[in-house]
């Protein structure tokens, strides 16, 4: 009885040291002013395999869009607002966004690069 109880404790203490890890995944965060059509920084520089959240703000005084066509993500914001997009782990590579109420303006790019060892 006294080892089954002792078995049972080690058991739960090894799947919520499992379960603890799993949720730890690796995320990177960005931040992203968007200002009237202006994307500050314009681009945003990610490490590749791991998972992106761009905190986003609107500092402008009209509402703004972040639209990745290729990410297949969008958020709208009302001025003065604050969101985060999360984008799974991206291959090394080259993704555009813009803001899709202000298309006249340049668009930014995401740049996922392999880390250095």
């Amino acid at each position: 009885m006294l080892m089954m109880k002792h078995l049972y404790k080690y058991t739960l203490l090894l799947l919520l040291m499992i379960t603890s890890s799993v949720f730890a995944a690796e995320k990177y965060t960005v931040e992203l002013e968007m200002k009237d059509g202006e994307l500050i920084p314009r681009i945003l520089e990610v490490p590749a395999k791991t998972i992106i959240r761009i905190k986003i703000t609107n500092t402008g005084t009209e509402p703004a869009e972040f639209e990745s066509i290729q990410l297949r993500k969008e958020k709208v914001l009302a001025p003065g607002a604050n969101s985060v997009v999360v984008i799974a782990p991206l291959k090394p590579g080259r993704y555009t966004f813009f803001d899709d109420f202000h298309l006249s303006h340049p668009h930014g790019e995401i740049v996922a690069t392999e880390k250095a060892e």
